[in-house]
């Protein structure tokens, strides 16, 4: 199947290209290649790129066991692959994110924090933070559940919690009318639904033959944990998203699924 402009192969390169690092070249028919991705179009896809990107931590995770590094080294690459993977897209959100809904005062001074790109005190150990459980969590599937079964709790978790963002997105009006997130645009109801069936779908894939239907059931609802945590706490702080809160929102929805698998290995 080729690549092509408005093709799920198409799509999926789009999403790809907008949420990490990975070089994806021009795709045939694009008008402008390089451009905000149109998020209510492609909105199915962004768990697929969820996907990819998990595989490339996934093989710096298995390739650094297989050298024989300890579990919680090659756990540590892995997140670093992540990390490399994305640019820091969402990790530059939860520590934007932390800044201003932890330390403003006001809406306005809260939504000038979330724009500023110095990271605060609450920024850094928010930060600090959320590594530090992925690394952990992790490195606990890699020691009881083998290289294998942690690959596929990675990839439920990178593809679930791309859903509880574009969640967000979708769930509450925009805060601000500038930046990428505004620019992309916000899936309607049935690209948001289109979303969620992929990205359930993915999880069901990895998690029920891996580890059962308890530990699927906890990694369905914990992106929806997530979600609804930073819905009440952006709604009621500034009154709306941005694409830094759909970002944390990734990431503590990334952190919520590979916890809730671990719980039932």
């Amino acid at each position: 199947m080729a690549f092509r402009h408005g093709g799920i192969l198409g799509d999926l390169a789009l999403a790809l290209r907008f949420f990490s690092r990975l070089p994806v070249p021009p795709i045939p028919g694009e008008e402008a290649p390089f451009g905000a991705p149109p998020l209510p179009r492609i909105a199915y896809a962004v768990p697929l790129a969820g996907v990819v990107i998990a595989l490339v931590g996934g093989a710096v995770m298995i390739a650094a066991h297989l050298l024989g590094l300890p579990p919680l080294l090659a756990c540590a690459f892995a997140v670093a692959a992540l990390v490399l993977a994305t640019g820091a897209f969402h990790e530059d959100g939860l520590a934007d994110t932390a800044d201003g809904l932890g330390g403003g005062r006001d809406r306005d001074h809260r939504l000038a924090i979330l724009r500023d790109s110095r990271i605060g005190t609450f920024g850094g150990c928010a930060l600090g933070l959320s590594l530090l459980m992925r690394v952990a969590a992790l490195e606990a599937l890699l020691s009881t559940a083998g290289p294998l079964r942690a690959l596929l709790a990675l990839v439920a978790a990178e593809a679930g919690s791309r859903v509880a963002g574009l969640m967000l997105l979708q769930s509450l009006p925009a805060a601000r009318t500038d930046g990428a997130g505004a620019s992309a645009g916000v899936p309607g109801p049935d690209g948001i639904a289109a979303c969620m069936l992929v990205g359930a779908g993915v999880v069901a894939l990895c998690v029920v033959p891996a580890f059962g239907v308890s530990a699927t059931f906890a990694a369905l609802l914990a992106p929806v944990g997530a979600w609804l945590f930073f819905h009440r706490l952006a709604n009621r702080l500034i009154g709306g998203q941005t694409g830094d809160v759909a970002g944390a929102t990734q990431q503590v929805a990334e952190i919520a699924i590979l916890t809730g698998v671990l719980i039932f290995v």
